[in-house]
């Protein structure tokens, strides 16, 4: 499994993307499924209904429903953690989605992460370990 930020997903679904052939590339490389938290993926439905209305959304959808992508719970501590973790990174700003995603990381140690998103450059697992960043930039 891969955890995917919102930027992938909208880019994926969207031909007109600028990142739409890079992140399909990168498919190719990324173990399925790919897994996100229920904030990057309320974000990407919304960038997809703002670009391109319900026909981006019912793809991001069907995605759930071929368990291409799942949606990974969030544990009481991972969600405090999570607030903890956009404190930390306030002056970047982290956002929710982004904070999330740190905080599954950690707590289901993973160190892959298929974003586009360069502040996952800065972010680190536990304050110490750098994500691998995928695609690479």
């Amino acid at each position: 499994m891969t955890l995917t930020d919102a930027g992938p997903l909208v880019a994926v679904i969207d031909a007109d993307e600028a990142d739409h052939e890079a992140c399909l590339s990168a498919l190719d490389e990324l173990e399925l499924p790919l897994v996100t938290t229920w904030p990057a993926f309320t974000e990407a439905m919304y960038l997809l209904g703002s670009a391109g209305g319900i026909h981006g959304q019912q793809a991001l959808s069907r995605l759930l429903h071929t368990e291409r992508l799942r949606i990974g719970e969030l544990s009481p501590e991972a969600v405090q953690r999570s607030a903890r973790l956009m404190d930390k990174y306030a002056d970047t700003p982290m956002d929710l989605a982004d904070a999330t995603l740190v905080a599954y990381a950690e707590e289901h140690d993973h160190r892959r992460i298929f974003t586009l998103d360069s502040d996952f450059d800065i972010y680190r697992i536990h304050g110490r370990r750098r994500f691998d960043v995928v695609p690479k930039r």
